[in-house]
């Protein structure tokens, strides 16, 4: 069974469902893009492919799996490299937060979660409002220490390289700041750099500062942004012992 996504985020096909009594111990267990396309001619990764659709295992209580789809239209592809796990709520488990890009729009970032067992879409970004504009996920953790999770992308990496901090608060995706100046991709590359790290101190994201001159670390003190350069870039595989404290 497949359902074609709508105006509402409500187009989710169950292939295995939960039984009343095991969404209680639901979690999400992986994620999957599948169905390449070439309808969508950006090619910012690489390649002329994106994804049409995206795949939600769920494990329930005594084994349980749960298998969720959620396909695309036409004008709507998964403009990434594959869906990232990241607890977006606080609560231990995953949710699935993903890139999806809309041909005359442009891309915007999606989370999709459980509540009482059913995978539904819990917010999105807006669109960045132009084709052929993309963003570049980061990572989530709470980086403000409010006790609150953010979660951070860089919005059009190869042309406004804002760092983009939003949270999940209520019934969608709020926009918390933004920092300027900061970047974690190239055209072409099929991955990005960086991401988010803690070296005893509380998290903080790593990324180059916006001419690939400085791997940089950002972290939010006091309502400030504070930035601090760590070495000079000379290429991707600069940021491994970075991000293991090193």
């Amino acid at each position: 069974m497949r359902c074609v996504a709508g105006r509402v985020f409500t187009c989710l096909a169950a292939l295995f469902v939960l039984p009343d009594d095991g969404w209680a111990d639901a979690v999400v267990a992986t994620a999957r893009y599948t169905d390449p396309t070439p309808r969508y001619d950006h090619g910012i990764l690489g390649d002329a492919l994106e994804w049409g659709n995206l795949h939600v295992t769920v494990a329930g209580h005594g084994g349980t799996r749960t298998i969720y789809e959620f396909k695309l239209p036409e004008t709507r592809v998964y403009e990434d490299i594959a869906p990232r796990l990241w607890d977006v709520t606080g609560d231990g488990a995953p949710e699935v937060v993903v890139i999806e890009s809309h041909v005359d729009k442009g891309a915007r970032l999606l989370v999709f979660g459980l509540e009482q067992g059913q995978l539904r879409a819990l917010g999105a970004t807006p669109y960045i409002g132009r084709t052929h504009r993309w963003l570049a996920p980061v990572g989530a953790a709470d980086l403000d220490g409010d006790g609150r999770i953010e979660i951070a992308y860089v919005d059009r990496p190869h042309l406004a390289k804002v760092l983009r901090i939003w949270r999940l608060d209520g019934d969608g995706l709020r926009h918390v700041r933004d920092v300027a100046g900061l970047t974690n991709h190239k055209i072409g590359w099929d991955f990005f750099v960086g991401g988010l790290r803690d070296c005893g101190g509380g998290p903080e994201v790593i990324a180059a500062d916006a001419g690939w001159q400085q791997i940089v670390a950002m972290r939010l003190s006091g309502g400030k942004a504070d930035i601090r350069p760590l070495v000079r870039y000379t290429g991707p595989d600069d940021f491994a012992p970075i991000m293991s404290c090193h």
